[in-house]
């Protein structure tokens, strides 16, 4: 019966877009687990900063009644079995950009959501592969664990938000796979309390809640000009996404982050300045790292202290000119340091955040722009970038340093 209802709900799809959201499971943990196969079927975590709590767990750990967000401190008994690593979101992006690559193996319209999502436009692919769309979704599964070697869930059907539905129904399946065809909307709708669906977060759950919409068939059931009052436009989109209507298509465009965030906690408590420099210089470096690989620019450059007792400090500077260079960045977040540092604090931990980008391809020219400076600072940027390639993270450290008289 079942068997014909996924045939009758393939036949359907084949009408409409068909899109899958692909979710890489426990992805921190399994990039642990690739690199260091014992660690696979053991309870392991993946702890934020330098062990503070956990971000990643396998699903041995969450037997343990390990808690996302737990922080290490509270782990007590049994908890005590697991392994905690701490993140190394460098391996992360690399292991995401090699299952990303598989997925575009298989559709040219890829939409990375996250380091480990992606929704991918599979329509009209069931007549080139030879396959309905639940056995393509199974040997993209199949492909990125051969490949990558990452455990994925994938949700099919014809809206993104339904796809999202689909990707967590996945996870509980041994198969990993499950479809959302026109037939079971509602019946799936039903049974989807308001806090599930994607895109919903506390304020507009509260909202629901007193008005007594509980689920999302309940969401979908009521008037659209009551939805554009309460909530405008995304009330709408939401509605008509949960029905099947394709409202957001996937975009193979890339979409510049709102910002590049590094930061860590320091080894020790120190007011030791070039402490501080030094650390600052190491997240310079790694967030213009990523900035080339965007093929950007910034011209928002902030710095944040965090003191031993939790206090943040903090201090911006828009620049002019738009830039990826270190040297340049580290000059204006020391300028920055100047302005918050305090000899007679302890820090645990500091940050560097850029934001405010712009495409390479999109920068305008200064006038007064001094053309041989800009090409030697290219010409030291790809050989950064080249030598980090070719011997390793970390092969190139910025410095300064000098001791404070």
């Amino acid at each position: 019966m079942d068997e014909n209802k996924n045939i009758s709900d393939n036949i359907d799809m084949a009408r409409k877009h068909i899109i899958a959201l692909v979710d890489c499971d426990s992805f921190f943990v399994s990039c642990e687990q690739s690199v260091n196969t014992d660690l696979k079927g053991k309870p392991v975590c993946v702890m934020s900063g330098r062990g503070q709590c956990v971000i990643s767990r396998s699903k041995e750990a969450k037997k343990l009644g390990i808690r996302m967000g737990m922080p290490y401190f509270q782990i007590e008994g049994n908890m005590k079995k697991a392994v905690y690593i701490n993140a190394n979101h460098d391996l992360y992006s690399e292991i995401s950009k090699k299952v990303m690559s598989v997925l575009k193996d298989f559709s040219p319209l890829v939409e990375i959501y996250s380091i480990d999502e992606a929704f991918v436009d599979l329509t009209g692919l069931e007549r080139l592969y030879k396959k309905n769309y639940l056995e393509i979704a199974q040997m993209i599964r199949q492909e990125v664990k051969d490949k990558v070697d990452i455990p994925v869930s994938i949700g099919l059907s014809s809206s993104k938000s339904l796809a999202k539905l689909a990707s967590d129904k996945a996870k509980s399946l041994d198969e990993g796979v499950y479809l959302i065809g026109s037939r079971k909307i509602i019946p799936v709708l039903q049974k989807t309390s308001i806090d599930e669906i994607w895109g919903i977060g506390k304020n507009l759950s509260a909202l629901f809640r007193k008005n007594g919409i509980l689920t999302a068939y309940e969401l979908v059931s009521q008037d659209d000009l009551w939805l554009n009052k309460q909530i405008g436009i995304r009330g709408l989109e939401m509605k008509h996404e949960l029905l099947g209507e394709m409202v957001s298509p996937v975009s193979d465009e890339v979409k510049l982050p709102k910002s590049i965030q590094k930061t860590s906690a320091l080894a020790k408590f120190t007011s030791d300045k070039n402490y501080l420099k030094n650390s600052l210089n190491y997240h310079i470096h790694r967030a213009c790292v990523r900035l080339r690989r965007i093929n950007s620019k910034c011209k928002g450059i902030s710095i944040f202290l965090r003191t031993k007792d939790f206090k943040v400090y903090c201090e911006k500077k828009v620049l002019n000119v738009p830039t990826d260079f270190e040297l340049e960045i580290s000059d204006v977040i020391f300028e920055l340091l100047d302005k918050i540092y305090n000899p007679n604090i302890l820090y645990r931990s500091t940050g560097v955040i850029l934001d405010t980008f712009e495409l390479n391809s999109e920068a305008q020219m200064s006038l007064f722009a001094d053309s041989l400076r800009d090409e030697k600072k290219i010409k030291l940027t790809k050989c950064f970038d080249k030598l980090e390639e070719r011997f390793g993270k970390d092969i190139i450290q910025t410095g300064f340093i000098k001791k404070d008289v």
